[in-house]
């Protein structure tokens, strides 16, 4: 998986009506501008500390970060702008929208400085996972001239991989200060079952078929992504469904706005807050959890 994914973000802009799938940013502005209000928001609460940088896992075209900084820029928030990439034709399209953004193969290149805002939309659910099927490890093998899977029956996931970038999020927070959005599809809670997933073509596709020339994810254990900041020091909120959080921050409001602004594209806005909003689309299956130092506030959309 992690060989297969690899080869494919490095090789190609998979986003878009062109591509292979669409991410939240891509939907619509109104996603970037919550996620930037969110964390301006908080950092206002926290008490306007200096230099805080943004910080972005895997961020796409750099859509997301566009609009987010664009809210916190009105907010009074101009962070430095660093993106963790390893695709060279993504980092190519970031930099068309942010030039002036520093680029980092990992988050432990990132200089020291001021408390952290990160974003990580839509990134864990791409790390590689292991499966387990009791005491025996699922693996891949070549079956003539096929790939197959070793063994099948009732299968539980783990991702050592996700669980390490958790956990250093969280010893990055815990020792300058900040918070962390992490925003994916998953479940709240840990729970046996196969998830792993191909796309192509905005259509589900076999695993093991064409590797490296599709989209390879699985579900987010936001449970266990908690579990491996235990020790840190840091502070949790949620996981909470996407649509809940979009829906506390005032999307709503901020569709009718842009409605009415654009009256010609109001059908549009609504149709897009409703992707991103309703159960029957994005709402439930996305999850939204927050990673912050102790001192820092709870970011807005994440009370009971």
């Amino acid at each position: 998986m992690g060989q297969a994914n690899a080869h494919y973000y490095a090789t190609r802009d998979p986003l878009g009506i062109a591509g292979d799938f669409t991410t939240a940013p891509e939907v619509s502005q109104m996603f970037g501008e919550m996620v930037g209000a969110a964390l301006a928001d908080c950092w206002h609460r926290a008490g306007r500390p200096d230099n805080p940088p943004y910080v972005e896992l895997g961020p796409g075209r750099g859509t997301l970060a566009a609009d987010a900084l664009h809210v916190m820029a009105r907010a009074g928030l101009q962070p430095d702008v660093h993106f963790v990439e390893t695709s060279p034709v993504l980092s190519e399209l970031q930099r068309q929208k942010h030039p002036h953004a520093q680029w980092h193969q990992s988050l432990a290149t990132i200089p020291p400085g001021g408390p952290l805002l990160l974003v990580a939309n839509e990134f864990f659910d791409a790390l590689p996972i292991h499966q387990w099927i009791g005491d025996e490890e699922r693996r891949v093998m070549l079956d003539g001239d096929a790939f197959a899977f070793t063994a099948n029956g009732s299968i539980r996931e783990e991702s050592p991989e996700r669980a390490a970038v958790a956990q250093e999020i969280a010893s990055q927070i815990a020792s300058r200060g900040g918070v962390a959005l992490i925003v994916d599809y998953g479940h709240p809670r840990s729970a046996p079952g196969e998830t792993l997933q191909a796309v192509r073509g905005h259509r589900f596709a076999e695993v093991l078929v064409n590797p490296g020339e599709q989209d390879l994810t699985a579900h987010v254990d936001f449970e266990a992504l908690a579990a491996a900041t235990e020790g840190t020091g840091i502070a949790i909120d949620g996981p909470v469904e996407q649509g809940r959080w979009l829906d506390a921050l005032g999307i709503g409001q901020r569709a009718a706005a842009l409605g009415k602004a654009v009256p010609q594209r109001a059908g549009e806005i609504m149709a897009a807050r409703a992707r991103l909003c309703d159960s029957a689309a994005l709402g439930s299956l996305f999850k939204v959890m927050a990673i912050r130092h102790r001192d820092w506030p709870a970011p807005a959309g994440f009370a009971s």
